[in-house]
């Protein structure tokens, strides 16, 4: 059970968020060894919807791309977010590590379903932890958009393509 916890802690670590131009990153952050040094490109796209609400999210799916996540993105539209595959259910946590976007996370269970949302600050190096450990999925949006659109814990994700599931399941 600790190699477990080890293996998601070491995941965690190199989770992150998004990003727009706010205060200068702080120097540390540019020194924890293994941090991508550049934003990744655009990723694969997918529509889906929150209760009502539609958006489209950036897929990330490989570790590389979970692990660059928005690190270096400097804008984030409101209808946009990134969702990030954490390939099973775990305790998680991310962190905004070259990041100057303020965002908003929300933890989903393998279901789909939200099971809890945080807000992430601007290159903030400190693991935003899940309690808990049935996360398989987060969805990163702008700061406050679950709040602006009355999204709370217990809504369901869906997709274009079905279930999150189903959508991440041709990943690789």
């Amino acid at each position: 059970m600790n190699e477990l916890r080890v293996l998601v802690l070491a995941l965690a670590v190199v989770v992150c968020g998004g990003c727009k131009p706010a205060a200068a990153p702080p120097a540390n952050a540019s020194q924890i060894p293994g941090l991508p040094t550049h934003a990744q490109p655009r990723l694969q796209t997918v529509k889906l919807w929150l209760g009502a609400q539609e958006m489209i999210a950036e897929l990330a799916a490989t570790p590389d791309q979970v692990r660059t996540g928005m690190m270096f993105r400097t804008n984030m539209a409101e209808t946009e977010g990134m969702i990030f595959d954490l390939e099973y259910p775990q305790q998680t946590g991310f962190w905004m590590p070259n990041c100057p976007l303020p965002l908003s996370v929300a933890y989903i269970n393998a279901n789909g379903e939200i099971e809890e949302i945080h807000n992430l600050q601007p290159y903030d190096t400190n693991l935003v932890y899940s309690t808990s450990e049935n996360i398989r999925f987060a969805l990163e949006t702008r700061q406050g958009w679950f709040e602006r659109h009355n999204i709370k814990p217990g809504v369901a994700l869906r997709t274009e393509r079905g279930s999150i599931k189903e959508t991440f399941s041709g990943k690789r």
